[in-house]
C-alpha cells in the first residue's frame, strides 16, 4: 500500500453534506442499506481508521488526532462537533478514502472486477463483510502511536501513550477481529504504520494475518491477494517492490481524502532518519496528475493537495541539471494548471525543503501569486496578504547543530554546504516569510550522541529567528528510529523523563513561539499562564520529571526569560553571524554557479558578466 504522508498544520475546511442523514449516520441518496448477510458481502473490503479517512475540518484535525492522547479527544469534539460526519455513495461505500486505499483499489482492479471490491468506512464494515468475503485490507499510518510526534505529545499531555489515531485504529482492528465471518477471510495491513505492528509483534492481539510494506502497483501485491482469496497461509510480513519508472505508478480515478494527488516519490537528499527517501526519486507525469485532479473534482472534492516529499524536485528529476536547482517554469505551469482547474476552490501545499527558496526566490514569489488566492489558511497576525492568506508547507529543519546535521543529513542544504546550514535556514525562511509562506518545520530532539552543545546550537538558531522577526511553526519531537532507515538500530532519548533541561527548553521554546500569533488578545497570555501551571501542578511535574519545571515556567511566561536566564535556569542563545545569499552562492562549488538564475541576482562577478 502507498505510504501515507504525514498531516500538516492547516485551518479548518468546512464540509457540507448535502443529503438527508439517517439516524445511524448513513447518508440517504435514494436507497436503503442492505446487509452483507443478504448479499454475501464483497470479495475484497478495503478500509482505514475513521480518523485517517475524514475529509472534514482540514489537515489540522488529522495532525491533532495523530498527536494528542485519547483523553483530550473532547477538546476536538467541542471544536469540531461534526468531524464524524461522512459521505457515502448510494451503495454505502465511502465517497472518499485516503489516497493509499484508493491506490490499492485501483491496483486490484487490474485483476478483479469492480463489483468484487469496496472501500468503506469502519462503521459500515458489517454492510460489506459477509460469507463471501476473503480479504479485509486496512491502511493505517499510526496504529500504535509510535511516530515522531505522537509519543512525545501524548507523554507531555498525559500518561497515556495512545494518541487518538491509535485508539481508533485499535477500535477498527477489534471490530474486524470480532466479525462473525472472521474465519473466512484474511486481514492484510499496509500503509506507513505497518512497521509498528512488525516491531511489536502485535499480529495476534490485533487479529492481523499479514503486513505489507511497499506499494500496491507491484505484481507481488496481486499475488498476495490471490493467495489470500484462495485461503492459503500468508507470510506475516512481506515487502513488495516500488515502481522504478514513472509510467508504472498508478493514479486513483476517484475521490481521495483532502484531494491528495501524488506528485513525486523519493527526495534525493539522503537524510539517514527518513523512510520516503529510500524510495526512487520520480516526478510523475503532468497529464496523469491532472487526470487525478479532475477525478477528485468530478466526485465532489473542492480541495487539492499534491503529495510529495519535496515539491521542488518536480520537473527536474533525471535531467541535465541537478534536482536541487528547481525547474521554475515547470513548477509554475503545473500549479497553475491545478489551481485553475474548474471546481478547485482550495489548494494546500505538502512537503518541501528550504534550500530552494534560497536558490530561486523569484520562483517562490511567482508560486505565491498563484497559490495564495486558493489557500484556505489565514494567519491574521502574520500575513501581509490583503485577505491574510498564507501557505504552510511542511519543511524539515531537524537540528541547528552543524555537527549533528553532518551526521544525520549531510545533503539537506544542497547545493549549499551543510557547514552553512544555519545561514540556509535563516535566508530561506526570510524569503518564505516575505511571500507569506509560514512553514511547519520539524525538529528532532534526542538524536543518538546528541550533546548539550548540539542543543545550544539549535537554541541559538531558534532565538535568532525570533530576533529577526522570522516565523515558522516549530514542531519538535523525540528521535524515533524508524523501520528500514539507516538509523533504525540507533538509540537516542526514549522517554520524556530522560530529556535534559536544555532539551526540554528547546521543546517548550518552540511551542512558545508557535503560540505567539494566538496571544495578541488580552486574555491569551493569561490563559496560557494559568493553564500551563495548572497542568504542571496536576500531572506534568510527576510525569516529565524535574528537568521539565523551569522550561514550563518559561513557556507559561510566569517568569520572564530574562529573569530565568539570570537565575541560570535557561539558556537564551547567542547571536549568530550568518552568510548572505550572495555569500552562500560563493560557497557553492563554482561548477554549479551556472545553474543559479541570473534574474535573482547575487551571482559572482564573472558569472554575472557571462550571463548578461
Amino acid at each position: 500500500m502507498i505510504i501515507q504522508r504525514p498531516s500538516l498544520f492547516f485551518q479548518e475546511i468546512l464540509m457540507a453534506v448535502n443529503a438527508e442523514t439517517l439516524n445511524n449516520g448513513f447518508v440517504r441518496t435514494g436507497t436503503d442499506s442492505i446487509s452483507a448477510a443478504e448479499t454475501g458481502g464483497k470479495l475484497i473490503v478495503l478500509t482505514a481508521p475513521l480518523t485517517e479517512s475524514i475529509d472534514h475540518a482540514g489537515y489540522f484535525i488529522q495532525m491533532a488526532m495523530a498527536s494528542l492522547p485519547i483523553w483530550l479527544e473532547g477538546i476536538l469534539n467541542r471544536k469540531y462537533p461534526k468531524w464524524r460526519e461522512i459521505e457515502r455513495y448510494e451503495d454505502g461505500s465511502a465517497k472518499y478514502m485516503p489516497a493509499g486505499v484508493r491506490l490499492v483499489e485501483k491496483s486490484l482492479e487490474r485483476a478483479y472486477s469492480k463489483d468484487d471490491i469496496v472501500s468503506c468506512f469502519p462503521e459500515d464494515l458489517d454492510k460489506f463483510v459477509g460469507p463471501n468475503t476473503r480479504v479485509v485490507a486496512v491502511s493505517t499510518h499510526n496504529p500504535l502511536g509510535v511516530t515522531f510526534a505522537a509519543g512525545v505529545y501524548t507523554s507531555i499531555f498525559g500518561s497515556s501513550k495512545m494518541p487518538i489515531n491509535s485508539h481508533y485504529a485499535r477500535q477498527l482492528f477489534a471490530q474486524i477481529k470480532s466479525n462473525k465471518y472472521r474465519d473466512n477471510f484474511k486481514v492484510i495491513v499496509g500503509g506507513s504504520g505497518g512497521w509498528q505492528i512488525i516491531q511489536t509483534d502485535m499480529y495476534d492481539e490485533l487479529g492481523i494475518d499479514c503486513v505489507v510494506e511497499g506499494r500496491s502497483e507491484s505484481q507481488d501485491t496481486l499475488d498476495l491477494f490471490e493467495k489470500a482469496i484462495a485461503g492459503e497461509d500468508l507470510p506475516k510480513e512481506i515487502t513488495v517492490k516500488h515502481p522504478q519508472e514513472r509510467d508504472a505508478i498508478l493514479f486513483p480515478d476517484t475521490r481521495t481524502t483532502f484531494g491528495v494527488v501524488e506528485m513525486t516519490t523519493g527526495c534525493g537528499r539522503r537524510c539517514k532518519f527518513c523512510v520516503p527517501d529510500l524510495n526512487p526519486q520520480i516526478d510523475l507525469p503532468k497529464d496523469k496528475i491532472m487526470n487525478a485532479v479532475r477525478a477528485n473534482v468530478r466526485e465532489g472534492n473542492k480541495q487539492i493537495s499534491l503529495a510529495t516529499e519535496d515539491m521542488f524536485i518536480w520537473g527536474q528529476v533525471h535531467t541535465d541539471i541537478p534536482f536541487y536547482f528547481p525547474n521554475r517554469e515547470a513548477l509554475v505551469d503545473l500549479y497553475k494548471s491545478v489551481v485553475e482547474t474548474p471546481g478547485v476552490e482550495q489548494h494546500v501545499l505538502s512537503h518541501s525543503t528550504i534550500a530552494p527558496a534560497v536558490v530561486d526566490p523569484i520562483m517562490i514569489k511567482e508560486l505565491s501569486e498563484l497559490l495564495l488566492p486558493k489557500s484556505p489558511i489565514h494567519f491574521p497576525y502574520l500575513s501581509s496578504h490583503p485577505e491574510k492568506k498564507a501557505l504552510a508547507p511542511l519543511i524539515g529543519l531537524e537540528t541547528g547543530s552543524v555537527k549533528m546535521a553532518k551526521k544525520i543529513m549531510p545533503g539537506k542544504g544542497v547545493p549549499f554546504p551543510i557547514d552553512h546550514w544555519q545561514s540556509v535556514v535563516l535566508e530561506g525562511l526570510k524569503v518564505l516569510n516575505e511571500n507569506n509562506w509560514f512553514p511547519a518545520m520539524t525538529l528532532i530532539v534526542g538524536n543518538p550522541d546528541e550533546t548539550d552543545e548540539d542543543i545550544m546550537e539549535t537554541l541559538d538558531l531558534v532565538y535568532e529567528m525570533e530576533r529577526r522577526g522570522l516565523f515558522a511553526f516549530l514542531i519538535p519531537s523525540i528521535f524515533t528510529p524508524l523501520h528500514d532507515t539507516r538509523m533504525e538500530m540507533e538509540k537516542g532519548v526514549t522517554q520524556t523523563r530522560e530529556l535534559s533541561k536544555l532539551q526540554w527548553q528547546l521543546m517548550m521554546k518552540c511551542w512558545k513561539m508557535n503560540l505567539r500569533p494566538g496571544q495578541y488578545s488580552w486574555w491569551g497570555p493569561t490563559a496560557w499562564r494559568l493553564g500551563s501551571i495548572g497542568m504542571w501542578l496536576y500531572k506534568l511535574r510527576k510525569l516529565n520529571g524535574p528537568n521539565f519545571t523551569y522550561p514550563l515556567l518559561m513557556f507559561s511566561g510566569a517568569i520572564s526569560e530574562k529573569r530565568l536566564a539570570k537565575m541560570g535556569k535557561i539558556y537564551v542563545g547567542k547571536p549568530i553571524e550568518t552568510l548572505s545569499r550572495a555569500e552562500l552562492i560563493k560557497s557553492v562549488n563554482p561548477k554549479m554557479w551556472q545553474h543559479f538564475r541570473a534574474d535573482c541576482g547575487d551571482l559572482p562577478g564573472d558569472v554575472s558578466a557571462a550571463t548578461a
